[in-house]
């Protein structure tokens, strides 16, 4: 190992060093160097390529990391949904990094992807590829292969922005045509409408669910066409009120479907997920501005506290876990707002038309 001189006046340079921990060992070698000033420089080169094998023997690379991050993910009972989405999305959005050592990559690199890379997404999207790169650093750091997280703080501006919801007179026109029209999906449309279920929730709802003495259905698990059926989104059961014009249509339901457990009739195009385009369209067949299917989940809610429902008895039935989602649908509806202005009087006496006179 080092520098050795030929007799023909030329020199060989090697460097070999075994691997701390598997005690492989890397070498690498050149011939034919004519000085000696020149052969140290080539040492000095080969020390450096070999400190480098070294270490990518034991430092795996990006691509390497998410692999290991989706088993991970799996075995730690992560949904198949959530990690297709993530593994998805940094497949398209880091292809730069595939071959480099986790290690190598950069804070200022990351800033450069969410800034500069996607400077066209959205904040709620750039917001989401952050959280799966942190995710994947997060897991590298439990598998000591960096000493830490470099991924940035950064603060999005995601607006609360009040997506669309149903008025109480459109919710009412959209059934009143879907029934009048036999439309396939009436019964899907009403019960989310009446029970404010997620599509999955509903997908998977049989009829050991539901107890019409009791007025009630239990919501317990939903479905997604990867993972299957699985538990709800917040991983809790709860129960949902039937409301008593829901009543006669769960028992049309169970007259019209008899000898089968699930509730809702079942169809291809909702074994393939197309429920949010088949009410896109009939709503812009009949006149209605289009929205997505779990709009009417959110319509659900913002109709309950328009009409007073606490919100604490909406965030329940609905699964949501904290206030501050629940707040959303309420600045929907126009909760928090309400009755605001009714101290406000400015006048000391009933208003007066004044006539003003005419120039003559």
């Amino acid at each position: 190992m080092g520098i050795k001189k030929n007799t023909d006046g030329t020199f060989v340079v090697s460097y070999h060093k075994r691997h701390a921990i598997t005690r492989v060992p890397f070498k690498a070698s050149r011939r034919g160097i004519k000085s000696k000033g020149e052969a140290q420089r080539v040492f000095n080169q080969l020390v450096i390529e070999v400190e480098g094998k070294l270490k990518k023997a034991i430092t795996p690379n990006w691509n390497e990391v998410l692999e290991k991050y989706l088993v991970s993910g799996r075995e730690r009972g992560l949904m198949s949904k959530t990690l297709y989405a993530c593994e998805k999305t940094l497949r398209a959005h880091t292809t730069e990094w595939q071959d480099r050592m986790i290690d190598s990559i950069s804070t200022q690199e990351i800033r450069d992807l969410l800034h500069r890379n996607l400077a066209d997404k959205s904040e709620a999207h750039r917001k989401y590829v952050l959280k799966c790169i942190k995710a994947v650093f997060d897991y590298a750091l439990e598998a000591n292969h960096v000493n830490r997280n470099p991924c940035p703080k950064i603060k999005f501006k995601i607006g609360d922005k009040i997506k669309a919801v149903l008025t109480e007179d459109q919710a009412k026109f959209l059934l009143a045509k879907a029934k009048e029209l036999k439309w396939e999906w009436y019964y899907h449309y009403a019960l989310a409408l009446y029970t404010g279920m997620r599509n999955g929730e509903l997908f998977s709802l049989t009829w050991d669910k539901i107890d019409l003495d009791q007025r009630t259905i239990l919501v317990n698990c939903s479905w997604n066409n990867v993972d299957g059926l699985k538990s709800t989104k917040s991983g809790d059961d709860r129960r949902v009120e039937i409301a008593l014009p829901l009543i006669p249509i769960l028992r049309e339901l169970k007259t019209h479907w008899t000898g089968s457990d699930h509730v809702l009739p079942r169809s291809n195009k909702w074994d393939k997920g197309e429920q949010a385009r088949e009410l896109r369209h009939f709503l812009q067949g009949i006149g209605m501005k289009p929205i997505r299917f779990h709009d009417l989940r959110a319509s659900w809610a913002t109709l309950l506290l328009s009409k007073g429902v606490e919100p604490i008895k909406v965030m329940k039935m609905g699964g949501w876990k904290d206030i501050e989602t629940m707040m959303i649908y309420a600045r929907k509806a126009g909760v928090d707002i309400k009755g605001a202005t009714d101290c406000l009087d400015l006048q000391s006496e009933p208003a007066k038309v004044l006539k003003l006179a005419r120039n003559s």
